[in-house]
């Protein structure tokens, strides 16, 4: 796929996520099939540029081309500042959050906050499209700030205007939050009314809805969050059912022992070992969801502060689905609600 001068693998897009689409999470999902994925979003705040969480979030040592970088802000200005510093840090692509939903966020009119301020909208697209010509810049936004409200496409239509070259839509409003059920009709509608590419997002959990969600909105790509967590193999699942019609095997426990080991042996170098212990645990928990024994497992992992004793805990649970007689892989996937 040619997406604003790239060539990518594939339209499938890994969704930015704070404190989840690191470096090493983006690596893994790009190996295992995505075709581009979007950074955790970076402040347009100047004042933290030193900090130690921003340089990490700018850092894109080996990391595949192209690079996406995520800011957010609500000052246009800062928010071209900050376009600029991520540029000369290698970010190859640009992108504007108007799609979080946090508290955090929102209450300073930032993220999906925007989309009620549509003349604010438009002077911080320009803004930040003027500070880099050189860099495409996208957009990600909700299908509106509530339901009564869904002015997602008046915001295409801006973003196209100001020189947004593509636009990623979350099928929920800013006071849905992650509630409830996405809905596509407002994407197709943008979809209609846009000659830049429209992306899709929300509740594409499974190969079948991946289809389903391009088929009806006519999207030119689809973009996956949460349904990644712990599951990064779920772009090359979709990309082969894409191509062929047909499902892969899920995979088996080696394999996803295997692909957490690297997932860990990554976070543990990227932020050093007293971090990367804390924050390989949530993984570590999406990695063992609805698997036999996971519940009482994460427990007890939950407890270990150092390297050694975090990948040791990990190697005896997976044992366990290694045994033939004790597993063979036959519940690898059982959904158990207690677990």
């Amino acid at each position: 796929m040619n997406f604003l001068g790239f060539q990518l693998r594939n339209n499938l897009f890994v969704a930015p996520m704070a404190g989840v689409t690191d470096r090493p999470f983006r690596q893994l999902c790009k190996q295992l099939g995505a075709g581009l994925a979007v950074s955790e979003m970076v402040t347009s705040n100047s004042l933290l540029y030193g900090s130690a969480k921003t340089r990490r979030r700018a850092n894109h040592d080996g990391e595949v081309d192209p690079i996406s970088v995520q800011i957010a802000g609500a000052d246009p200005r800062m928010m071209a500042e900050a376009a600029q510093y991520n540029v000369d840090e290698g970010a190859q692509l640009i992108d504007i959050n108007m799609g979080c939903p946090a508290k955090k966020i929102c209450n300073v009119m930032a993220g999906s906050a925007l989309m009620q301020d549509e003349a604010l909208v438009a002077k911080i697209l320009q803004a930040v499209v003027d500070a880099v010509p050189g860099t495409p810049v996208t957009l990600k936004f909700r299908t509106g700030w509530n339901r009564d409200n869904r002015n997602a496409p008046t915001i295409a239509r801006i973003a196209e205007d100001s020189g947004i070259r593509a636009i990623a839509i979350h099928g929920r409003t800013r006071a849905d939050q992650y509630q409830g059920n996405a809905e596509y009709d407002t994407i197709a509608l943008v979809k209609s009314q846009v000659k830049i590419p429209v992306i899709a997002n929300g509740d594409i959990t499974t190969p079948q809805k991946a289809k389903f969600v391009l088929d009806y909105t006519q999207a030119d790509g689809i973009m996956i969050g949460r349904a990644a967590q712990g599951r990064p193999w779920i772009f090359r699942e979709i990309e082969h059912f894409l191509a062929c019609g047909e499902e892969l095997a899920p995979p088996r426990a080696v394999e996803i022992h295997a692909v957490l080991r690297r997932h860990l042996a990554d976070l543990y170098v990227f932020y050093g070992e007293q971090t990367g212990v804390r924050i390989a645990r949530k993984h570590i928990s999406w990695y063992t969801k609805g698997l036999i024994g996971a519940a009482h497992f994460r427990h007890a992992m939950n407890q270990l502060d150092n390297v050694d004793a975090q990948l040791a805990a990990i190697d005896e649970f997976f044992l366990g689905y290694a045994n033939p007689v004790a597993a063979n892989d036959r519940l690898i996937y059982e959904e158990t609600l207690a677990a």
